[in-house]
């Protein structure tokens, strides 16, 4: 099914304004999935996307900027994000030496170990929802970056 079909809309004022409909729907139905997928894992995709900045980091602790400076959803809480993966004990934080005003946060054990259970389903997951071949994925990645580029 297209756009058109998927919102029932027949017309577009142009190409651009049903690119730009598309993008937003595609999204949300990205979202939608993405829900349903972490959900699965007790995490949202939120919490994912800070677990996964946190592994990229480890062993090194980050700042609550450094999260939300790579955070995909800049509108998201990182530190509501970061309390909730500290109470799911995912995370560990701990007042910074350097600079007593500054709090460190590390993936736990836990939080490792959650993630690499997710690792080779997330493939899979991924690949099935993308529905594209490789060089397609790199096309779409291209243009993404191309709309991004304003």
């Amino acid at each position: 099914m297209g756009i058109a079909e998927d919102i029932k809309q027949p017309k577009f004022k142009n190409e651009f304004q049903k690119a730009t409909i598309n993008l937003f729907y595609t999204a949300s139905w990205v979202g939608e999935k993405h829900h349903t997928f972490f959900k699965g894992y007790g995490i949202t995709a939120a919490q994912f996307n800070v677990l996964r900045i946190l592994r990229g980091q480890y062993p090194q602790p980050s700042t609550v900027n450094l999260i939300i400076d790579r955070m995909i959803d800049r509108m998201s809480n990182a530190s509501r994000i970061v309390d909730k993966l500290e109470s799911k004990e995912l995370v560990i934080r701990k007042q910074c030496p350097n600079d007593r005003r500054a709090v460190d946060v590390l993936i736990s054990d836990k939080g490792l170990k959650l993630l690499s259970e997710m690792d080779n389903e997330m493939e899979v997951y991924e690949k099935k929802i993308c529905n594209l071949t490789e060089e397609e994925a790199v096309q779409l990645n291209d243009l993404l970056d191309k709309f991004r580029s304003v």
